[in-house]
C-alpha cells in the first residue's frame, strides 16, 4: 500500500500567512484548484499530501496548510491565463462582469478576469481593451463573507433565498 491514500500526510486546517513563519514547502495551485474540501495535492517539489476539511474552503494566496507530520507548505496562487480589462468606463464594465457570476480581480486602473472567449467579445463591444496574460489570479470574494460565493451561506442578512 506504499503511496497510497492511507499513508500520506493529512491536513485538516488552514492556518493564514501570518500564524506561521517556519520553514514550509510550496503547493503552486491556480484559483480552480485552491477550491478544496477532500483532495491530494502535491507540492513543487513532489510532496504528495491529502487535504481533507470539515468544509469546501477558498485557499488564497500565503494560507499554510499544517500536515499531520509536522511540516506546513505554503500555498502559492500559480501564473494562468487572464484578460486584463480596460477602459474608460471600468464601473460599467465590472457591472456586466458580475452581472455575469464571473470572478474578477480588481485593480485600481483595471479589471483581471479569467481568459474567457464569450465574456471577452462581450466585453470588447462595450469598448473594453483586452490584454491576455499569464499570471496568478487572486479575485474577489463573495459580499456575504470570505472566499467563493458558491452556495453560499447569508447568516443573518435582511434577505432570504
Amino acid at each position: 500500500m506504499e503511496g497510497s491514500v492511507a499513508f500520506l500526510p493529512l491536513v485538516q486546517s488552514v492556518l493564514g500567512a501570518a500564524e506561521w513563519d517556519g520553514e514550509t514547502q510550496v503547493c503552486s495551485l491556480d484559483y480552480d484548484a485552491r477550491f478544496v474540501r477532500r483532495k491530494t495535492l502535491v507540492t513543487d517539489s513532489g510532496t504528495r499530501f491529502l487535504v481533507d476539511l470539515a468544509e469546501t474552503t477558498s485557499l488564497s494566496d500565503g494560507d499554510i496548510l499544517p500536515l499531520s507530520n509536522e511540516t506546513c507548505v505554503k500555498i502559492k496562487a500559480a501564473p494562468e491565463p487572464v484578460l486584463r480589462v480596460t477602459g474608460a468606463n471600468l464601473p460599467q464594465l465590472s457591472w456586466h462582469i458580475g452581472n455575469r457570476h464571473t470572478p474578477c480581480q480588481i485593480m485600481p486602473d483595471a479589471l483581471i478576469i479569467r481568459d474567457d472567449p464569450v465574456i471577452g467579445h462581450m466585453l470588447e463591444h462595450l469598448g473594453a481593451a483586452l490584454v491576455k496574460q499569464m499570471q496568478p489570479f487572486t479575485p474577489e470574494g463573495g459580499a456575504y463573507g470570505l472566499g467563493r460565493t458558491h452556495s453560499h451561506e447569508h447568516g443573518k442578512t435582511a434577505h432570504d433565498h
